[in-house]
């Protein structure tokens, strides 16, 4: 303690001239950039989390002021707030989840039954043309050996999806306990981003806008596209007269707000089935309307109803949508146009700064 104290001294003693100011923001800039960096990485496995728990704060944000207006509690309106949102987003992932992997279990068991016994016998009785094409299966493939391998990967499939299982789990609950805050701090979480960032008070908050309209127009497009596709793919369930329409309907539509699935997961096993049953027409129909018309329309409804929102162009919210989706993951359908709609609206004021700068002043009155 005497050492450090006595270096103390010295250095307050020492009469040494500080550095220009050029070279000490050099410093301070590198300095700045290498703890950007490092914060980056300590941040990057929560990105998602944040994500999710910004687009939830996003939503609920009317809720909530809703309702510390009537309970005049910050904490209490944020729980029931947290809750009400945990029901609405948990109830619906459950329900899809344990019909789908209740479907599943029973395809297997019903595609192992029409691989083997008396149905091919059954099958070419009723459609003799098809002989030729099932001799040709017969001979060259193995049909008990590819259900076996089937079942092992529906295994392997069944495991990773109960890892996955177990970190979305993780991630929901750091999204609600991030969302807590997002919630309870909101207004001194604002004016912390509005010191810290270079922008004046009206550049901020057409930023902020911006990232909030960004958000509702991806959540509410993405919701409005999944209606849609379980609508149209349950009217065609219910056209062929498949069993359930409206329940598989409502399924599709769900599955159709997951990132990288969608309602191919129940359409593609029942033209499947319904082939295997002897029903080519209405397995071509359903396999035709689901990839054209129920797997296309997104790509065609979804930028033009965000882009529309944004006042961005088709082509530019269909980049920005699939490219965040490819660049990092099931999030991406948020941050992808929200980074695209940030970077414009910083582009824009950039522009109305050079443009402040580059107007003549204003002529003297003489």
């Amino acid at each position: 303690m005497r050492v450090f104290s006595k270096l103390t001294e010295l250095s307050l003693s020492s009469q040494h001239q500080p550095l220009p100011q050029r070279y000490s923001t050099a410093v301070m800039t590198i300095a700045l950039i290498v703890g950007a960096v490092l914060c980056f990485r300590i941040v990057e496995p929560f990105i998602p989390s944040l994500v999710w728990s910004l687009t939830l704060a996003v939503l609920l944000a009317p809720l909530e002021k809703w309702l510390r207006r009537q309970v005049r509690s910050p904490g209490l309106s944020v729980s029931i707030t947290l809750v009400i949102g945990g029901a609405m987003l948990v109830a619906p992932v459950f329900f899809v989840s344990r019909a789908l992997v209740n479907e599943i279990i029973g395809s297997v068991d019903l595609i192992g039954s029409l691989l083997t016994g008396d149905h091919w016998q059954q099958l070419e009785r009723r459609q003799p043309w098809l002989t030729p094409l099932m001799e040709w299966v017969t001979r060259h493939l193995d049909l008990p050996q590819l259900l076996n391998s089937a079942t092992n990967r529906l295994g392997e499939w069944s495991a990773g999806f109960l890892q996955g299982s177990v970190t979305s789990v993780i991630n929901l609950l750091l999204t609600f306990y991030f969302l807590f805050y997002l919630l309870r701090d909101e207004t001194f979480i604002r004016h912390a981003l509005a010191r810290t960032m270079p922008l004046n008070g009206q550049e901020f908050r057409m930023l902020a806008d911006r990232v909030v309209n960004t958000i509702y127009a991806s959540v509410y497009g993405t919701v409005a596209v999944a209606l849609l596709q379980g609508f149209l793919a349950g009217l065609m369930f219910w056209f062929l007269e498949l069993p359930s329409p409206v329940f598989w309907g409502v399924i599709m539509g769900l599955l159709a707000i997951v990132p990288f699935l969608g309602a191919f997961i129940v359409w593609v096993p029942a033209c499947v089935l319904l082939a295997l049953n002897g029903q080519w027409v209405s397995a071509v129909v359903l396999a035709l309307w689901g990839t054209i018309v129920v797997g296309l329309i997104d790509n065609v409804i979804y930028p033009i109803l965000v882009g529309r929102q944004l006042a961005m162009h088709s082509m530019l919210s269909f980049i920005a949508i699939v490219g965040g989706l490819i660049l990092v993951g099931a999030h991406g359908i948020i941050l992808g146009p929200l980074i695209v709609a940030v970077t414009l609206a910083l582009l824009e004021i950039w522009r109305s700064r050079l443009d402040v700068e580059q107007s003549p002043p204003p002529a003297e009155k003489v």
